[in-house]
């Protein structure tokens, strides 16, 4: 597994994020070619991996995480087995897809103009490109200044193992399948039009509070040790499940959607294709996950991660 395309990529995009704006979220540290020598050779195992089985082959199912920190973009010895193991990468949604398809879509009800305009000084105060603003839905805009707040603990996107995987992938030429389509990501995360002011109100107190940051930094956490059980509790200490509204929502973006992942995984595997899956470590948890659903499916479900 060659890793310099990787580094040089998340370099890039490192430096694509900086700002000299006193109240923007920090640039990302870029690591020295000694920092990048030691985590390529050294790198620990995160995170949660499963080998499931079935029909003769294996693939591997990865509980990643959207953003991290510089040195997590590396991977440990088990990850680099499963990669060595498999042949495709299966994600939820490959970026290549987004842009043709969200230029498709048709253009979402304008927000009243006060919310709008909170909305973009916001994104003014986090230092993000205003044309970016316009291309993207509500719940896109917010879930981006979210991910760009993490910056403020050290934590970034272009450091989320997903990203670390397509471009390894890239690299290497391997094929890379979604798993949903943007439309489908978008149905699952957008509230009812009625519910999207009082959503977005709330998401921009919460920035302007700086309450993501806390959970954000537990849920990385608690990630990179692998803590199934304490992710397992993740509505519970979020604070973005404390309403039948958020509780509904979270039900929605996650178990609602792991009986269609399952049933897309699944049907590539048994394509005879050996696949590295890596969708979000949440949706390996509770009633619906991923890997109970896979087992119900016939499959023989190993965990690897956290070490057994």
């Amino acid at each position: 597994m060659n890793l310099r395309p990787l580094t040089r990529c998340l370099l890039l995009w490192a430096a694509c994020l900086g700002s000299a704006h006193a109240a923007c979220p920090p640039p990302v540290a870029q690591p020295s070619p000694e920092q990048v020598a030691t985590w390529t050779a050294r790198a620990p195992d995160r995170g949660l991996l499963w080998r499931v089985s079935k029909g003769g082959h294996s693939s591997y199912l990865f509980g990643s995480l959207h953003m991290g920190r510089a040195d997590w973009a590396y991977p440990g010895p088990a990850l680099r087995a499963a990669w060595a193991a498999t042949e495709v990468l299966a994600v939820e949604l490959d970026p290549a897809d987004v842009g043709p398809a969200l230029a498709a879509l048709p253009q979402e009800a304008p927000l009243p103009a006060p919310l709008a305009r909170q909305l973009q000084a916001q994104w003014a105060a986090a230092c993000l490109p205003a044309a970016a603003l316009q291309s993207l839905p509500a719940v896109l805009q917010l879930s981006t200044l979210s991910l760009t707040e993490a910056r403020r603990d050290g934590f970034d996107a272009a450091f989320g193992q997903d990203l670390m995987l397509m471009a390894w992938a890239r690299a290497e030429g391997r094929p890379v399948q979604s798993l949903e389509t943007v439309q489908e990501q978008l149905d699952a995360l957008s509230p009812p039009p009625g519910e999207l002011a009082t959503v977005v109100a709330n998401g921009l107190q919460q920035l302007r509070r700086g309450q993501v940051r806390a959970p954000m930094r537990k849920l990385a956490e608690v990630w990179s040790r692998g803590d199934l059980k304490t992710l397992a509790d993740y509505p519970r200490w979020c604070g973005c499940a404390d309403t039948p509204a958020e509780r509904a929502w979270m039900t929605r973006v996650n178990d609602g959607r792991n009986g269609p992942l399952a049933a897309r995984i699944s049907a590539l595997h048994g394509a005879g294709q050996r696949l590295l899956v890596a969708v979000g470590a949440l949706h390996m948890t509770g009633p619906q996950a991923l890997p109970r659903l896979l087992a119900a499916e016939g499959f023989t479900v190993e965990a690897l991660l956290p070490s057994q």
